[in-house]
């Protein structure tokens, strides 16, 4: 999750960036986008409750995610992201591994 709205969180990018900086490291930036419907959905899976214990709860996982989307904007506009290494795929109707196929074969990986 990433607020393209908050300077903090472009600050944190930059500092993992500057981490990884010395040694050659290419960067690839993957944005997932799903409308909220869809990521309240998501929020209460069965794969979701078993690998993230902050999404057990589910009333305060949504919660979360709403006040988060009230205070904060988690979505690119067109043309925002210039880095070299990105891609913005709306994962909506994408089961996990055709999203990975599609990672994969944008940056030949």
């Amino acid at each position: 999750m990433f607020a393209f709205d908050s300077r903090s969180d472009w600050e944190s990018l930059e500092r993992v960036k500057d981490i990884f900086r010395p040694y050659g490291t290419e960067f690839y930036y993957v944005e997932l986008v799903a409308p909220q419907k869809i990521r309240l959905e998501r929020n209460a899976t069965e794969n979701r409750l078993l690998h993230k214990a902050s999404k057990r709860d589910v009333e305060i996982s949504n919660r979360r995610l709403l006040n988060a989307d009230r205070n904060h904007r988690f979505e690119s506009y067109d043309g925002e992201i210039r880095f070299e290494n990105y891609i913005k795929i709306d994962n909506s109707e994408l089961p996990p591994d055709a999203a990975a196929k599609i990672i994969k074969e944008r940056f030949n990986l």
